[in-house]
């Protein structure tokens, strides 16, 4: 009898043995961040470094500067110009308000009505950045210039009775006055306000609108309970580039106002660049970086939105 062997079943194919990733692939991120960071140690970490060691020095231009450890700098600094530390967060908050109430309409305009007018008025939203920030601040000198129509336009309207109670103008002029700068810082960065809120309400699902009117919610219970929350991230974001740079600023308190409406940054420019004064300069420095940290760090806390755009 002939021996009948069964065939095997044939072997089902193996999985190629999978390669264990090179280490070379896992370091791709950290090479590809390491350029970012040795600007940001040497343009940022490092001058940070060098102006708070020049903070706790004495001495002089002429004798040199030795660091002492003198932190009694920090105190006559602010004991000296806390006025202008003051003014320097009431118009950047004032600017900053301003911005937001001007601001607001036109990017729920682009991102909800503008239609195909979209991309003309997102432009012309740009345009002042196409001109440099010293010539749109000059220009204003014009705008507001003693006799002009601007003037004779708010005196028609009896609006400079309310800023002269108010102390931000002096009898029938606008120029050197508190109301001169807050209209420079207003203008120069109304930009940052209302991209970053553009960005936030196009976010918005239109279907949310018409949910919200299919049960029966008026158009302002709408923008109210659904609008404006939504939008909250570019509201804080769009608030945030603007304070910041605006309490900083000097070049409007020194082309648009007087010596009474200095701001901290003009003090900062002078001890740097005129007195020479490079303790108390970089004191105040980092007084104002500081006072801004604590203010933003609070505000961001009490927006109730860790989302940014």
């Amino acid at each position: 009898m002939a021996a009948v062997t069964e065939a095997r079943p044939p072997l089902a194919p193996t999985a190629p043995e999978k390669k264990p990733p090179r280490r070379r692939g896992r370091l791709t991120p950290y090479w590809l961040l390491l350029p970012g960071m040795l600007w940001l140690i040497v343009f940022f970490a490092l001058p940070m470094i060098y102006q708070a060691s020049t903070s706790v020095q004495t001495g002089s231009l002429e004798q040199g500067y030795k660091v002492t450890w003198h932190f009694a700098t920090y105190w006559d600094a602010l004991s000296q110009y806390w006025p202008q530390f003051v003014r320097s967060v009431l118009y950047a908050a004032s600017a900053t308000i301003l911005c937001l109430l001007l601001g607001y309409p036109l990017a729920y305009l682009i991102a909800f009505r503008a239609g195909r007018w979209r991309n003309l008025i997102m432009i012309l939203v740009i345009a002042p950045f196409f001109t440099s920030f010293l010539i749109r601040t000059l220009a204003w000198k014009t705008i507001l210039a003693d006799g002009g129509p601007v003037v004779g336009a708010l005196n028609t309207l009896h609006v400079l009775d309310v800023t002269n109670w108010l102390g931000w103008t002096a009898g029938d002029r606008v120029l050197a006055t508190p109301l001169a700068v807050v209209c420079g810082l207003t203008y120069n960065f109304l930009p940052f306000m209302i991209l970053p809120l553009y960005t936030s309400l196009e976010r918005i699902d239109s279907r949310l609108h018409e949910a919200a009117g299919d049960l029966y919610a008026k158009p302002f219970t709408t923008f109210r309970k659904v609008t404006f929350p939504l939008s909250m991230p570019g509201v804080v974001s769009g608030t945030l580039l603007t304070f910041i740079p605006a309490a900083g600023d000097y070049v409007n308190a020194d082309l648009l106002g007087s010596t009474d409406t200095r701001m901290v940054g003009n003090v900062i420019q002078t001890q740097f660049l005129r007195i020479l004064d490079y303790p108390t300069a970089a004191a105040l420095s980092f007084i104002l970086m500081a006072a801004i940290l604590l203010m933003v760090t609070v505000y961001i806390r009490k927006s109730g939105t860790e989302d940014l755009v």
